[in-house]
């Protein structure tokens, strides 16, 4: 059965940093590519970034573009979003998503696994 469960989210000030992970299992974590998804309250959902099975490469909405890094390290299963200079337009639920091949597709139809999702508050 496939699991993906996200770590790391919580309340931080304007500017802060915060990193976000994705443990990955059952599946062959390294033949997937991996990808970052986020909800903000009222709103729909939004694409924020991508990576695909070897790392190399990646994808990032404009709107973190500079700011946020994807990454993973597949001896440990294990997807990243590092979050530098967040503002307050960051505050959402962030969910890790699985696709189903090893480059990734922005559709939703391109993925069919997803964590719980973790929060994000983004305040003073």
């Amino acid at each position: 059965e496939v699991q993906l469960a996200e770590s790391g989210g919580g309340l931080v000030q304007p500017g802060g940093s915060l990193r976000l992970s994705c443990a990955a299992s059952g599946f062959i974590f390294n033949n997937y590519a991996m990808a970052w998804v986020r909800q903000a309250p009222g709103k729909g959902f939004e694409w924020v970034a991508a990576i695909n099975d070897g790392g190399y490469g990646k994808y990032y909405a404009d709107s973190v573009k500079g700011r946020f890094t994807i990454s993973r390290i597949n001896a440990n299963n294990t997807l990243y979003l590092q979050m530098n200079s967040l503002q307050t337009e960051d505050t959402a639920i962030y969910y890790c998503a699985k696709d189903k091949g090893p480059k990734y597709g922005l559709k939703w139809e391109d993925f069919d696994n997803w964590g719980q999702g973790t929060q994000v508050t983004v305040s003073s």
